[in-house]
């Protein structure tokens, strides 16, 4: 739990937790890698054990990580991670979109 209380107690040289404004969507796609990029380049210089605890719970897939991370790839761990954490997250918004439904209950959306 002390991992993940310092993780939100940012360093002046950590990226800003005030990543994106109020309106995400008017940020492109170039933005969003960006924003991604310097918080990965972060974990990756002071807790890389933390950015892959955070990998697992954006179910991005290790077979993409180990790929990403081997010697022979072609794409530097930077931004291969940052490029997998964009991908993942526009499938979650996919699927979200796909399989929306009403609440059960009016009141009860979240």
């Amino acid at each position: 739990m002390e991992v993940e209380q310092n993780a939100c107690n940012m360093t002046p040289e950590s990226p800003s937790n005030e990543l994106f404004p109020d309106n995400i969507e008017s940020l492109s796609e170039s933005d969003l890698y960006n924003a991604i990029k310097d918080r990965v380049e972060y974990y990756l210089n002071t807790n890389p054990e933390l950015l892959m605890s955070y990998l697992y719970r954006l179910d991005v897939l290790e077979v993409k990580i180990n790929a990403i991370l081997a010697p022979n790839s072609p794409v530097p761990p930077l931004e291969g991670l940052s490029r997998l954490i964009l991908e993942r997250q526009k499938e979650r918004i996919a699927t979200k979109k796909k399989y929306k439904s009403d609440p059960p209950i009016p009141g009860w959306e979240f």
